[in-house]
């Protein structure tokens, strides 16, 4: 009798404490988010008082509500969906492509020192060329359609991704690896349970700076060679001097980037579960 309330007792305090622990996130959350406004919303309300005032001319920054009208009325009628869904396409294609790619071989020189020996000049001195330099020579193999934007957006990420991944790997303590050797861990083991684990932080810093790579050189990519897409948006409406487009287009930008950051930051998080400062 007595060890069934033990359970009962420990089974409602277990209770207790997540929903305490949920709790705390929960205010944890809330108040970052708090935080997060204040810039934004106080520059929002300084736009709107100059507006009022008619400090800014409208050819210059049109006020915000004939933005949000612009916004509304693109979403009615379909253009933001539109071009935010092909630039989605492209920047998931790209990216996709240079992160796993980036994964793949940030592991591979970041394991073996033969291999980081082999490449690393090389590839330290291509990583320095700003990634809009490439165009000229990629649009000489595959032409200004598709394949160029796909290729120049994964080039972005590879070489954030490889850069982190290698330093990741390389920062796995010797001890966690020894331990493996103790074990009998074969490679792929020792891979997957100590090397990747260990490494999930630079790896993600590395995923992070990749997608904002690509968002950015997406943009600058369509605003050169592009009938479609949110960077086509820009510079279509900076041809007919409609800033509230170009705005339009810029915010749902920063909002679908955000959006990205905000769920690779969500499973990172859950990919770290097993360590204490995480779960805490």
């Amino acid at each position: 009798m007595g060890g069934g309330q033990t359970a009962a007792s420990s089974g409602h305090e277990s209770n207790i404490d997540v929903a305490a622990l949920t709790r705390r996130r929960l205010l944890a959350g809330a108040g970052r988010l708090s935080l997060g406004l204040i810039v934004p919303g106080g520059l929002l309300i300084a736009w709107v008082i100059a507006a009022l005032l008619g400090r800014l001319p409208e050819q210059i920054l049109p006020p915000p509500w004939v933005v949000l009208d612009t916004i509304s009325q693109s979403i009615q009628d379909g253009t933001l969906l539109s071009n935010t869904v092909t630039s989605l396409r492209r920047v998931a294609e790209g990216f996709g492509a240079g992160a796993l790619a980036g994964l793949v071989f940030g592991t591979a020189i970041g394991l073996s020192k033969i291999a980081r020996d082999l490449v690393d000049p090389l590839f330290l001195a291509l990583s320095q060329v700003p990634t809009l330099g490439w165009l000229p020579i990629v649009v000489l193999f595959v032409g200004i359609d598709e394949g160029l934007k796909i290729i120049v957006i994964g080039w972005s990420a590879f070489i954030p991704v490889v850069l982190n991944t290698c330093q990741g790997v390389r920062d796995v303590p010797q001890t966690y690896m020894e331990l493996g050797r103790v074990l009998l861990f074969s490679r792929w083991s020792k891979l997957t349970t100590i090397v990747m684990p260990s490494a999930v932080p630079s790896i993600f810093t590395g995923l992070r700076e990749g997608i904002a790579n690509s968002w950015q050189t997406l943009v600058a990519v369509e605003l050169i060679a592009s009938f479609e897409g949110l960077g086509y948006l820009m510079a279509y409406g900076r041809q007919l001097f409609q800033l509230e487009l170009v705005l339009s287009a810029m915010i749902a930008v920063g909002l679908v980037g955000l959006l990205i950051h905000g769920l690779l930051a969500l499973v990172e998080t859950r990919l770290q579960r097993w360590r204490p400062e995480i779960s805490r």
